[in-house]
């Protein structure tokens, strides 16, 4: 299936102008966060018009202009960071469809401000800061396609969209640390461990799952 424009057009972006949100925006996110949060057991919480989460170097040099961040929190497990990355590629590209910008912020901020500004209890494993950029972005530089894939025997078309689509994942440090194996309509993901290897692995199995249409396969069982 075709990747979505907002999956395309969705970069990193680090400094944002001083506009909030409408109303009718925060709403809709706010729905949308509840909806993961009944799903998967997730505790992200949308946060708007507050900085607390950054020092002040950070505010004024990184993450110019961040006042609206979802805060990713939930159980400190294996299986919820990997969920918490899941849902958070759903979210990011959900800001973009919505004429939003997106980060994934994995260590300049305080995951104790976090907590506090959200009123969250759990392990906070990100923050996702949300809003107006100065700019779009930019692609990040990415591998090709044979260096984090293979497929036995020729592959289908949504192997290929699905594989695609995960080279525009953020991942940590930008090191798209996995490899996807296929074989008739079975796939699977492997991932370098590292700090953020689990966060990173539900960041690009959703990205496979949207390229490569779900209706198409079945991941193999860990």
């Amino acid at each position: 299936m075709p990747i979505p424009e907002e999956m395309r057009n969705r970069h990193t972006v680090r400094k944002y102008i001083e506009r909030p949100l409408p109303e009718s925006v925060v709403a809709l996110l706010a729905e949308r966060v509840r909806q993961h949060n009944d799903a998967h057991a997730t505790n992200i919480r949308l946060v708007t018009e507050d900085s607390s989460c950054f020092g002040p170097l950070t505010r004024l040099v990184l993450a110019k202009g961040v006042r609206n961040y979802l805060v990713m929190a939930g159980d400190d497990t294996p299986e919820a960071n990997e969920q918490l990355g899941w849902c958070g590629a759903d979210l990011m590209l959900y800001a973009q469809e919505l004429g939003l910008n997106s980060w994934w912020v994995s260590g300049t901020f305080s995951r104790r401000g976090a907590a506090r500004a959200a009123g969250v209890s759990g392990k906070v494993v990100g923050v996702i800061a949300v809003g107006y950029g100065t700019t779009q972005g930019t692609p990040h530089r990415s591998k090709a396609a044979s260096e984090v894939s293979s497929y036995e025997g020729e592959a289908p078309a949504w192997f290929v969209e699905g594989v695609k689509a995960t080279l525009l994942a953020p991942t940590a440090m930008n090191k798209q640390a996995f490899h996807i194996k296929g074989r008739g309509d079975e796939v699977s993901l492997n991932y370098d461990k590292g700090a953020c290897s689990d966060i990173d692995h539900g960041l690009v199995r959703y990205h496979f799952e949207i390229g490569a249409g779900r209706e198409n396969f079945v991941w193999e069982h860990r």
